[in-house]
């Protein structure tokens, strides 16, 4: 088996103790990526906030003097990749953080809102921040929600047409990003990705991946996680959105075999292997 060093990534993110989603799936999944993660955490949970209670310890107050350590030791990272962000001042400091490695490639998963409405914790300042934070990304993946609160456009829950998604892309990417892919988007039995990638021109496709069920808790870190290691691993974009998709099918498709709670997230333990080996080929959607 070949044996190289493995690239790095800054990963910044909450931490949930129970219940799959942020740091939880992405630790194991960059790591099984071949990439080393190293986690800069912005909230502590109990459990997500799905559950009828949780603790939060909010990590703001300790995040600059963290990030300062990295800095004065001189770390380098191949990548930086930033999920949820409790605050406009934790969006700050990530600012700060950033101006310290102008070259390398930030993949931003602005965690905002999903069905149509903002998370409790998403104020107008911070929906301001985050559209700051576009301009220092390369790649950014929010869901049809996300998307509509940072260019300002109504949101519906299906029935987007193509140029109506062009339209969001090109706003999108007139804030900074190169590379972008809406999630999230409903079409009969299908989930839809649209990607948008600006090179000479502006280039777009859709990704269409049947439903093996309902959406669960985490699988957008779970998708966000696969683009991140793949952009350091050089893995070209629209291959990238089609693996994290077709993964995400399975990991749902097996936990609703399972009888799997929602609350408690997808399976994707269970086909870890399938991505450190390489082995998830296009258009996979199901391993039974």
């Amino acid at each position: 088996m070949p044996c190289r060093i493995p690239k790095k990534i800054a990963m910044i993110n909450d931490i949930a103790g129970y219940g799959r989603c942020s740091a939880t799936e992405s630790i194991p999944i960059i790591s099984a990526m071949k990439v080393q993660v190293c986690p800069v955490p912005t909230s502590l949970f109990s459990n997500h906030t799905g559950f009828p209670v949780h603790f939060m310890h909010d990590c703001t107050p300790y995040l600059r003097d963290y990030l300062a350590k990295w800095k004065e030791l001189g770390f380098r990272f191949d990548g930086i990749y930033c999920g949820f962000l409790g605050s406009a001042e934790q969006i700050g400091i990530v600012q700060e953080f950033l101006a310290g490695w102008p070259d390398v490639p930030f993949i931003l998963d602005p965690v905002m809102g999903d069905h149509g409405k903002p998370y409790r914790t998403v104020t107008p300042e911070h929906c301001e921040g985050l559209k700051s934070l576009l301009s220092r990304a390369a790649i950014i993946t929010p869901n049809i929600t996300e998307a509509c609160l940072l260019t300002d456009t109504p949101y519906r829950e299906s029935g987007w047409k193509r140029d109506e998604l062009c339209l969001l892309a090109r706003q999108l990417h007139a804030m900074g990003p190169d590379k972008v892919v809406i999630t999230g988007l409903r079409e009969n039995e299908d989930y839809i990705n649209f990607i948008s990638e600006r090179t000479d021109g502006l280039t777009t496709e859709v990704n269409r991946t049947h439903s093996a069920g309902h959406s669960w808790h985490g699988t957008g870190d779970i998708f966000a996680s696969i683009i991140a290691a793949d952009a350091v691993n050089g893995v070209p974009f629209g291959e990238s959105v089609e693996k994290a998709a077709s993964f995400v099918r399975t990991c749902i498709s097996a936990s609703i075999r399972l009888g799997i709670p929602e609350q408690e997230g997808v399976c994707f333990e269970n086909f870890l292997a399938l991505l450190a080996d390489g082995s998830f080929p296009s258009g996979k959607t199901d391993v039974e």
